[in-house]
This record gives C-alpha cells, structure tokens and sequence, in this order.
C-alpha cells in the first residue's frame, strides 16, 4: 500500500485518532520486522554536539511525547530521534479538538499543551526500548507551574534524564503554554541558561558523561531579538539551539477556516521564515554552536535549504506526516549530496 494511500484513509479520522494509529502501525511495522526491510537508513555520519549521527535528518520533538515508539520509529531511517516535550508531572494538555490539518498547504495547527504521562513515564519508555542509536529528550515545565518557578521544572527533568539522553532539549517556545515564551528574552533567558550551564556540569561530574543541552527557539522574534538570543547562548556555552518551534503567524493559511484557530503553526508555511531565523541565527553565532533546523521541510529540497542556511542538522515533523516515512530518506540524500 501507498503512503498516499495510507493517508488517505487515515485522514478519515480526526487528527489525533489518526495519530495513534499511525504511531501503533509503525510500531507493530518494526515489531513483524517489516520496517527493515522497506526502509534503508541513509549512511552519511556527520559529528555534532561530540555526538556522531548516521544520517543529518531527525524526528522533531512532539510526535513521540511519550517515548512510546522510539523502535519503530527508528527503524524508518531517522538518524536520531528526539522524544517530549516532557513535564515533571503527567497533565492532559488542553481541552480537544486541539490539533487542526490544513492539507491544502501541507500545514498543522495544534495547541496540544505539552501533553504527556510525565517523565518518570517516559523515563520508563525508554529503559524499555531497544534503540541505542542518538536520543534527545526535549523537556518542559507544567502549565501550573509559575513562570518564576519554571527553572525548577526544566532543573528536576534534566537531572531525571540525564543518564539516557544523548542530548537534552530546553524548550522555552512553545506557543501552547502561557508564559512560557517570555523566557527565551533578556533576564529570564539568561537566569534560566546560568541554571541549566550549572547543573549540566554538576551532572557531567557526578555521572563521568557530559550530555550536551540544546535550546529551542521560536520563529517569531526580530533580528535584533535573534541576536541577543545567540550572545546569551554564547555566553553560557549551550551547545546547540534548535531554530524553529511553531509559529504564530497565519501567512499562507489565510484562507483556511483552521486560521482563526489557536496554537502554533507548523509544515510547509513556515518554511521559509524558519530558514530566514536559522540564516540570521548562523551569521549571529559565528560558528561558536550548531544549528537544528526545523519548519516546512516538505522535501529534499527544503531540507538542503536548511543547511545551506547555517544548520548542522535538520528535524521534520509536519513533513513526515504529509509525505511518510520517504522524507527521511529523500532529506538524507539531498543533504549527503551537498557534501559530496
């Protein structure tokens, strides 16, 4: 069966019924060994963060909240998985329909709110998987959880995964939780990055690794508001930021009646306004840490476009829902074909 053909009868239900099926069809794929033998993992290493990754394309962070299908989805040729966004303690996320497909133009909006069955969960999830290949947890604080208090939040998620993470994702720009967006700005950012610097180096001393942490960024900021970002990461040596989250903006969807809808927008729309984010990002961090780039990769071109850009590595998720597993695939190569 066609991928087109699988999306079309999944798109039959309604987007999160849909992804449930979709993720338990993936996991009993790689459990009957069929995902081995449809889809080769694209061999092209490229070191990043001290980590070494077998291909430059990743899953973003949201489709696997839970770290509940870290196998089968790694059998689809991801060169590394990043799972969460995760929360010290489980929540619902917000009230349904929260998850909105716009097909016409290869777009989702959601506010799901950082729903998750929380870390120690996902702790759980991963201990109980098979993948030994790079895995970024991306971690969060809960909605009740003061803004002034988050840092304890992202501080108690970090230490609790420390030990399975390749790498560690501090996501401050989700649109779905109030607040939480003003962290990525001036005071807030750089307590919460001082933080953070700290407790990585304690943890690297007590367990013998250092997992390198990662920061990620929305889309909608000015130039002069990238800028500040990038010194701030400079400043406190995080070894790599993630460009971009969701975006707020309604620019190609218009006309959809999902437009008036709350939450971020992600897939082909925001392409290339992630793409000007990661250009402004590398010209401002001079080489001093890695880009992850992330929004509207649709295809191999558009996954080329991110590292032409300044990204080292690129993630897809609006994409792979449009296009299937063949994404991964058609990136990777667009990508080993730039170096080649």
């Amino acid at each position: 069966m066609s991928y087109n053909t699988l999306q079309s009868l999944l798109f039959k239900f309604d987007p999160e019924t849909s992804h449930s099926l979709a993720m338990q069809g993936i996991d009993a794929s790689e459990r009957l060994g069929i995902s081995g033998l449809i889809y080769e993992q694209v061999q092209s290493p490229v070191e990043v963060m001290g980590l070494n990754f077998p291909n430059a394309v990743g899953l973003a962070a949201g489709l696997d909240k839970d770290a509940a299908y870290i196998d089968g989805l790694a059998a689809l040729g991801f060169g590394f998985i990043e799972v969460g966004t995760v929360t010290p303690r489980p929540q619902p996320g917000n009230p349904k329909p929260r998850l909105f497909r716009i097909p016409e133009s290869q777009a989702i909006i959601n506010r799901m709110g950082f729903n998750n069955k929380g870390v120690d969960n996902l702790i759980q999830e991963v201990d109980n998987s098979c993948f030994d290949g790079i895995l970024g947890i991306n971690i969060g604080k809960n909605v009740d959880t003061p803004v002034e208090k988050a840092t304890d939040d992202y501080l108690l998620c970090m230490r609790k995964v420390y030990t399975r993470a390749s790498y560690i994702t501090v996501n401050v720009s989700s649109p779905n939780t109030p607040g939480l967006r003003t962290l990525q700005f001036g005071d807030s950012l750089n307590s919460l990055l001082d933080a953070i610097k700290t407790e990585q180096k304690r943890l690297a001393a007590f367990h013998g690794r250092y997992v390198p942490v990662a920061v990620k960024i929305a889309p909608d900021m000015s130039d002069e508001e990238i800028d500040l970002v990038a010194q701030s990461l400079i400043q406190y040596e995080i070894d790599a930021v993630i460009a971009t989250n969701t975006t707020l903006r309604r620019d190609g969807v218009e006309y959809s009646s999902c437009a008036s809808e709350a939450g971020g927008l992600s897939g082909l729309p925001v392409r290339d306004l992630s793409t000007q984010v990661i250009s402004r990002l590398s010209q401002s961090l001079a080489g001093m840490l890695p880009i992850i780039g992330v929004g509207g990769i649709c295809d191999g071109d558009a996954a080329a476009d991110k590292i032409k850009a300044g990204a080292a590595l690129v993630q897809v998720y609006s994409g792979f829902i449009y296009r299937g597993p063949g994404l991964i695939n058609e990136s990777a190569k667009a990508i080993a074909a730039l170096n080649s």
